[in-house]
């Protein structure tokens, strides 16, 4: 679903885990949620509300990564050989409910989407090799779509390009 960053842990991170993981377990592990548990989990990010506006702006985001495809930014035509699929959209949206939940938010908010896009993009595009040798990396090109896409729905809908795409 994302690709996050993860840094190496510190020194005594890494010691507790070392010590952790190669002796006898202290504990047995407990349950914390249950199978029922994690269902309703599951169906309370499902139930979260989501405009078709904000939808609209998910699909925007994604389908301007599908390099040579109609509206689509001249950057990322030269700088992509690749972009994300359906999956992406689905994804970004699912993740963006959950993010609300988590920011104590019964909706999906524009910054919830934003948030979300490069941990969903960054590894269903692919730099192309010319781009990539320049040291363009998919973070950045996000960025740049981010910025390239209006937000408020009359701007979005109202724009050229972008009625080329959702025509697509």
């Amino acid at each position: 679903m994302f690709k996050v960053f993860v840094r190496y842990p510190t020194f005594d991170e890494e010691f507790e885990i070392a010590r952790r993981t190669t002796g006898t377990p202290v504990e047995d592990p407990r349950p914390v949620l249950s199978a029922e548990d994690i269902l309703t989990l599951q169906r309370s990010v499902r139930e979260v509300p989501v405009s078709d506006h904000l939808v609209r702006y998910a699909l925007a985001l994604v389908r301007q990564t599908r390099a040579g495809e109609k509206g689509v930014p001249d950057f990322v035509s030269d700088q992509l050989s690749w972009g994300a699929g359906p999956r992406a959209v689905q994804f970004l949206v699912i993740g963006s409910k959950a993010r609300a939940l988590l920011q104590g938010r019964s909706h999906v908010t524009v910054e919830d989407i934003q948030a979300l896009v490069a941990p969903v993009l960054r590894h269903r595009i692919v730099v192309g090799f010319a781009a990539e040798s320049d040291g363009v990396t998919p973070d950045a090109i996000i960025r740049r779509i981010i910025e390239n896409t209006p937000v408020r729905e009359d701007e979005l809908t109202r724009d050229p390009r972008f009625q080329t795409i959702f025509a697509s």
